[in-house]
């Protein structure tokens, strides 16, 4: 018997279980793909703060970004830089690689190919169902973590409920000319409620990709065609990996011997969809609500609730207030976001907001409440019936 079972080898799951081995427990790691970063169709874009809890990352940069430009639905831009480092733009599939083989050298065991079907606990234990190519592997630990993405059986059935809402992601692998900063574009002729992405990676290359409320499978095809008569990327036909987004987090993220954690808890940024950071933060929470539960020998769904006590206190206000953000501009015309953005650029909101020492990359409430307390940008809410966010 395992001390931790960990579901899922991304990047909340790896971090988890490196977490508790370095803690001196006895981990086990789930991966129904055969290895860490496998098909990954996450962008990749983190912050200092991030970099820092993720050492040796350094070796997985592709590019420092400290500029990007906005393209408003008109075709109008906002370029915002700063002098400093803002993010960083890593090679994904690497990222989680470097993690999961950090946790193996300090003594986790990987199980690769490995599907968990079934997940069920009693005041023993845990016990997971696996298939393993095809044979059964079964594997029992005192607690487990789910970190399985946005697989929402297994949350089922211990009784989490579900999330009940979604953005599906769309990206590509592009060539790209003349690409030096990250480029975002708006309209819903491009991504309807959402936003598209050009980000350069290595040099002559690029991801492109998309966020949508349904299937983004015909929204790539066009923006890859808008990005080719734009003349930024060649005529051709990349793979396109496809994946899911949680908007809003579980009502529940512990039961029994159970916490969940990363997107499967729903622990992603509505604003952007980014999801690395504030999974790295719960991670962080979850292994010390555990160690402290596994020590005072009580794994009851009553103690683990601390768990969500405490990611609460951090994030549940972040969250709500991004929540807000995402269905207000999911709500605007291309005309309302297109004043808007013309406000904003008339009277130097952006440039205003990029002085603030508050500003982050990592936390968008603050810019979003000190945005909608300019007084320009107010009369123009006021004139589309728009209301301001919760408090």
């Amino acid at each position: 018997m395992y001390d931790i079972i960990v579901i899922g080898a991304g990047i909340a799951g790896s971090y988890t279980a490196r977490e508790f081995a370095r803690l001196g427990h006895s981990v086990a790691v789930l991966e129904k793909h055969p290895e860490p970063g496998h098909k990954t169709s996450c962008t990749g874009i983190i912050s200092q703060a991030c970099l820092d809890m993720l050492p040796g990352s350094h070796r997985v940069i592709q590019r420092e970004a400290r500029s990007a430009t906005i393209v408003s639905p008109a075709g109008n831009h906002i370029r915002i830089e700063r002098e400093t480092t803002q993010a960083y733009i890593l090679d994904r599939a690497a990222l989680d690689r470097l993690v999961a083989e950090q946790a193996g050298k300090i003594g986790v065991d990987y199980f690769f190919s490995a599907l968990a079907t079934g997940l069920q606990s009693d005041d023993r234990g845990v016990y997971v169902k696996a298939t393993q190519g095809s044979r059964p592997l079964e594997l029992s630990a005192r607690a487990c973590v789910i970190a399985c993405g946005t697989a929402p059986g297994l949350i089922r059935q211990v009784g989490l409920g579900r999330i009940r809402e979604y953005a599906y992601g769309a990206q590509a692998e592009v060539t790209c000319k003349n690409i030096d900063e990250v480029e975002v574009y708006s309209g819903r002729q491009i991504a309807p409620g959402f936003f598209a992405w050009l980000v350069p990676t290595l040099p002559g290359k690029a991801k492109a990709g998309l966020l949508s409320k349904s299937n983004p499978g015909p929204a790539i095809a066009d923006f890859l065609k808008y990005l080719e008569g734009q003349g930024k990327i060649p005529p051709a036909s990349p793979d396109i990996s496809f994946g899911s987004i949680p908007l809003k987090p579980l009502t529940k993220t512990y039961a029994n011997r159970i916490l969940v954690v990363g997107d499967a808890a729903g622990q992603t940024k509505p604003t952007t969809g980014g999801g690395i950071y504030f999974s790295l933060i719960c991670a962080g929470i979850a292994v010390r609500t555990l160690d402290e539960s596994l020590k005072a020998g009580d794994l009851s769904t009553r103690h683990l609730a601390l768990y969500q006590k405490r990611w609460h206190k951090i994030l549940k206000h972040e969250l709500d207030i991004d929540y807000w953000a995402h269905r207000f501009y999911r709500g605007l015309t291309d005309k309302q976001s297109e004043h808007i953005f013309q406000v904003i650029l008339r009277h130097g909101i952006h440039e205003s907001l990029l002085t603030s020492p508050d500003i982050t990359f990592d936390w968008h409430s603050k810019v979003i409440l000190d945005a909608i307390r300019h007084r320009s940008l107010q009369r123009s809410l006021v004139k589309f019936k728009l209301f301001p966010p919760p408090a």
